[in-house]
């Protein structure tokens, strides 16, 4: 089976960089292989958005796990919807969330998480957990390893 590539308008095009992630354009493709079930992980090791209330950076380590059924998220959309959030304002729970809202959404996997390990932010480490299903018996779900923060401890 051949995924059709024809209705994709960001893949092998110059895409700037959206001004918000509401304004972000996510695609999706068929998958190949929906008769098997497995985990296809997404790392996104430096995230940022911004404070709503001080518009200081925050940065965090993203990552997403999902067993999809029809369709596949197309890579160059997810990474310019993720870098949409430089410039947004809220806080960490938020953008974690509506993160994975929005790809369950779009791509309806029979399973979906993300782990959002964000780095201090007056001192303190918020790591933000969401998932939508049951990831199925016999796929391999590896565990996400971002190691807590530790300071210097």
């Amino acid at each position: 089976m051949t995924t059709d590539t024809s209705k994709l308008r960001q893949l092998g095009e110059h895409s700037p960089l959206p001004a918000s992630p509401d304004e972000a354009e996510l695609e999706r493709v068929e998958n190949p292989h929906a008769d098997s079930d497995y985990c296809t992980r997404f790392t996104c090791p430096e995230f940022t958005s911004l404070c709503p209330v001080t518009g200081q950076p925050d940065f965090a380590h993203l990552v997403i796990d999902y067993v999809p059924g029809k369709w596949l998220i197309e890579s160059k959309s997810l990474k310019l919807y993720l870098a949409s959030f430089r410039n947004h304002g809220a806080f960490h729970e938020d953008c974690t969330v509506a993160i994975g809202k929005r790809l369950a959404e779009l791509l309806e996997p029979k399973f979906i998480r993300i782990g959002g390990y964000w780095y201090p932010r007056g001192g303190m480490p918020i790591d933000v957990f969401w998932q939508r299903g049951t990831c199925p018996d016999n796929v391999w779900l590896p565990a996400q390893d971002v190691a807590p923060y530790r300071g210097r401890g």
